[in-house]
């Protein structure tokens, strides 16, 4: 087997404003295994929450990629990557979750089978999205809560934060008014504290919000499942549920915890929390970085495991470099295609033009 990486620059339509920064692009890294004449695709997005920047991201996936070579398949290497191989115990959830991707996206090529077949599900997942409204002032929120109800989209979700929470209060409001039949979800991204949180949520209660996402910093899950048991909205744990230990100590306690893959390590292991959590009253959602479709796929493929699903990254971008999942309709969807689904769209363009061009491209290494 052999491996490539790739680092391009993933511009936002528009900055997007959450509670602790406000973003307007960021790096990707593609990493494509390639064997027998197939390739895998997977994808990592730079992080300043998590501490990955580009050039680590790529050093991480040379260091992998070195270990690769030792598999005679990538089915065996996917199989030891389920068992903590080739990764290492010190690799960060994103890269590990990016190599089970180019993993997953190759098997599932060398096998004619879509990646959600691979994984036991024999009906291609198809999911209503929430797509996110940022921190913004009424007029533009009330806006664009018109247009994505127009497009179709059934779930919005709100970020929350603001120095004065009464602007939070006011963004809901409108958004409500402008689009009265959309699910609401809140995301103040843990920037309430908890006699803050005890005020404010009954009253986004009353404006019709379904859940609300990690309202206290993380850190002190006992705290937050204190909250979920008094709040008269459904309390989903999302920056204190990292991975399984993390929910494990949250089942039963909130309504629900927030996987990415990105930040738990990938398929393989959202499925273990999934069904870790099986029965305890607490649900699943399905979360994501902003992202382009490469990076989003794998959880489209999960996406009928979840009640509340937010694959919306590939969505705010300016240019999505990849396609194949949907989404604009405010649907994401599994495709029956061999592996995850997706192709460049220089390449499913180049197809009907015969003309293809090259994504803006900032680095390109053979690492294996």
């Amino acid at each position: 087997m052999k491996a490539t990486q790739r680092t391009v620059r993933l511009e936002l339509a528009e900055p997007l404003r959450i509670s602790r920064s406000t973003m307007s692009a960021r790096d990707a890294v593609w990493l494509t295994i390639e064997h027998d004449g197939l390739a895998g695709h997977g994808e990592a997005v730079t992080s300043v929450y998590y501490g990955l920047d580009a050039d680590t991201l790529g050093r991480l996936f040379t260091a992998v990629a070195a270990d690769l070579v030792r598999f005679g398949d990538p089915e065996s290497a996917l199989e030891a990557l389920r068992g903590g191989e080739p990764a290492g115990a010190g690799t960060p959830p994103a890269v590990t979750a990016a190599v089970g991707a180019a993993l997953l996206d190759l098997v599932g090529k060398r096998a004619h089978s879509p990646v959600h077949r691979l994984l036991g599900a024999p009906v291609a997942p198809v999911a209503a999205t929430a797509r996110t409204i940022g921190i913004t002032s009424p007029t533009r929120a009330a806006a664009e809560a018109r247009r994505l109800a127009a497009s179709g989209f059934e779930v919005v979700k709100v970020k929350a934060g603001a120095p004065d929470p009464e602007d939070d209060v006011e963004r809901v409001r409108v958004i409500r008014d402008a689009a009265p039949r959309v699910r609401l979800l809140l995301d103040p991204n843990g920037a309430w504290s908890a006699a803050q949180a005890e005020v404010l949520l009954p009253r986004f209660a009353e404006l019709g919000v379904e859940a609300v996402e990690q309202p206290l910093a993380p850190g002190d899950p006992d705290a937050l499942a204190a909250l979920a048991e008094r709040s008269p909205l459904p309390v989903i744990a999302d920056e204190d549920a990292v991975g399984l230990e993390d929910v494990r100590r949250l089942a039963g306690r909130v309504h629900g915890v927030n996987i990415k893959l990105a930040k738990c390590g990938g398929v393989h292991a959202a499925l273990r929390i999934a069904e870790s959590i099986e029965g305890s009253g607490t649900e699943l959602m399905l979360g994501c970085l902003t992202a382009s479709s490469l990076g989003l796929a794998p959880a489209v493929h999960l996406a009928d495991r979840a009640r509340w699903v937010d694959l919306d990254g590939h969505l705010l971008l300016a240019d999505d470099p990849w396609t194949g999942i949907g989404g604009t309709d405010g649907f994401v969807r599994a495709s029956g295609v061999p592996g995850l689904g997706v192709r460049l769209r220089e390449a499913a363009e180049a197809g009907r033009t015969g003309h293809a061009r090259q994504p803006g491209e900032t680095r390109r290494a053979d690492v294996a």
